[in-house]
């Protein structure tokens, strides 16, 4: 099976959580292939150092190789560790400049799956901007999956940002990713690649 000695970190996006549908139909794939015990889905904090230092710890900490799959600003972070640790990572409509998309989300927000309330600051946005990729030093390391539907993010931008990477662009479909299960079989193979 592909990917057999593989560690999967999925990381989910802004306001999600481990409970997200994604999130739920990767661990799923992972229990039916027998493999429950080789994918970690934090539920990441609001505040982007922290959620980074938590997803760096996971992975210094895991003897096996570990792959990635990121997903809108769990894509973001997904770059910028998959740079830092040499690692493979699926991004999944991942957002591009989340700092600026940040800005009309400062102050209260709202956690949907948690039901969590967290105030979004100009430093979460400061701490959001250091971990931006300027430019991918192993875009080979990366494959990209956008739907040209997504209502949140401009899809074009990754397009462009991921442009020397693998990368699989569906027609309609949304922010969510329609279909996405159905892809996890390529995302794994891809995933395992040495």
């Amino acid at each position: 099976m592909p990917g057999a000695d593989l560690f999967l970190v999925y990381i989910h996006g802004f306001n999600s959580s481990p409970l997200s549908l994604k999130a739920r139909q990767t661990v799923d794939w992972f229990v039916r292939q027998g493999r429950g015990d080789a994918i970690a889905v934090p539920e990441l904090s609001h505040e982007p150092a922290r959620a980074m230092a938590d997803l760096c710890e996971i992975i210094a900490n895991r003897p096996q190789p570990v792959a990635l799959i990121g997903s809108s600003l769990g894509g973001y972070y997904a770059t910028w560790l998959a740079e830092r640790f040499g690692l493979r990572a699926a991004l999944v409509n991942p957002a591009v400049r989340p700092a600026e998309l940040w800005q009309s989300h400062l102050g209260l927000n709202h956690n949907f799956y948690s039901g969590r309330r967290y105030h979004i600051t100009q430093e979460h946005v400061a701490q959001l901007r250091a971990f931006e990729v300027q430019e991918l030093t192993r875009p080979q390391n990366l494959l990209l999956l956008v739907q040209t539907g997504d209502e949140t993010l401009d899809y074009r931008h990754a397009v462009d940002k991921y442009k020397s990477s693998v990368s699989i662009i569906q027609p309609g479909g949304n922010h969510g990713f329609v279909n996405y299960d159905a892809m996890l079989p390529d995302i794994i193979r891809f995933l395992s690649q040495r």
